[in-house]
């Protein structure tokens, strides 16, 4: 009987309980799920050390999909040792993270280093790419894997024992007062799809749910009735103010303000605030939406 799943804080900007990865022990190690980004590497070797383990014992990384708070560390992880799971679709990108990375520059400019810090390629020995639901055995341990798209077209999430880890298909909520926020950056943003997920978390069966941002939760039926609501929310207002905006740039201050009455209503305090722009900023969810709107809303003239 190995420990329960542990919650490692990687401290990402110095803002705890914004990015985790989970700790599974085993026999030979220990599996995590999510590498985080590069640039808290430190992080997790400190919090790895504080329960008796250092890069080399961790045998396999689970990825729930290959952004870069998510995945940014998984080359460098390889490269000591552990094999990287990961959905098909997102394989190629881990091999060769070019164009991945050229996406990514474009977005954050000069904050790219600061924030996300080495994206190394990984190893084609060390990638084990999945395709859609099924099981997989690591040193004893049965771990069931889901395709779970909606935040992207590559997301998996995964059930160890009574848990699913969600990545950010699962929403974003962090410790402290119960607010849902919904992830949804370009490019592959998609509500229909991420209904679907949903109806297959609520048949799956697990008990706790785990959240890359961040933490395991045992209010199942809440977090996913939340996350449903918020889904439903970003569309009705998506309906109500898109058919009136011209600009994408237009899209930010409305979109923000009506974010913010969400936090306000949920009793969010000035540091909950902070941490929820780093887990999940405000205007890369309006990107997203703005490009679903235009790609499958809008229809030619």
């Amino acid at each position: 009987m190995y420990p329960s799943s542990i919650t490692l804080d990687l401290n990402f900007q110095g803002i705890s309980e914004t990015i985790a990865s989970y700790l599974i022990p085993h026999a030979r190690g220990a599996i995590l799920i999510e590498s985080g980004p590069g640039s808290t590497l430190p992080n997790l070797e400190k919090a790895l050390a504080e329960h008796g383990y250092a890069f080399p014992d961790v045998t396999d990384i689970l990825l729930t999909h290959i952004h870069l708070d998510h995945a940014g560390a998984a080359g460098y992880l390889a490269r000591q040792g552990a094999r990287i799971y990961v959905h098909e679709f997102g394989a190629q990108h881990l091999l060769n993270p070019e164009k991945l990375l050229k996406s990514a520059t474009r977005i954050y400019g000069d904050l790219m280093d600061a924030l996300w810090g080495e994206f190394l390629s990984v190893p084609e020995e060390n990638l084990v790419p999945l395709q859609g639901d099924g099981e997989i055995e690591i040193h004893g341990i049965p771990i069931r894997h889901l395709d779970t798209p909606g935040h992207a077209r590559h997301h998996l999430s995964w059930i160890v024992d009574d848990i699913c880890f969600t990545g950010d298909v699962g929403g974003v909520r962090l410790p402290g007062p119960r607010y849902m926020r919904l992830p949804s950056p370009p490019p592959e943003f998609h509500i229909e799809t991420w209904r679907e997920t949903i109806l297959k978390f609520r048949a799956a069966g697990f008990k706790r749910i785990a959240p890359t941002h961040f933490g395991i939760f045992d209010d199942v039926d809440w977090h996913l009735d939340a996350l449903e609501s918020v889904l439903d929310d970003v569309e009705r207002w998506m309906e109500a103010t898109l058919p009136h905006i011209s600009e994408r740039e237009a899209l930010y201050q409305p979109f923000n303000e009506w974010e913010l009455s969400r936090c306000a209503a949920a009793g969010l305090d000035e540091a909950s605030l902070h941490a929820y722009s780093l887990a999940m900023p405000v205007g890369m969810g309006a990107d997203g939406i703005w490009r679903y709107w235009h790609k499958f809303r809008v229809t030619s003239s």
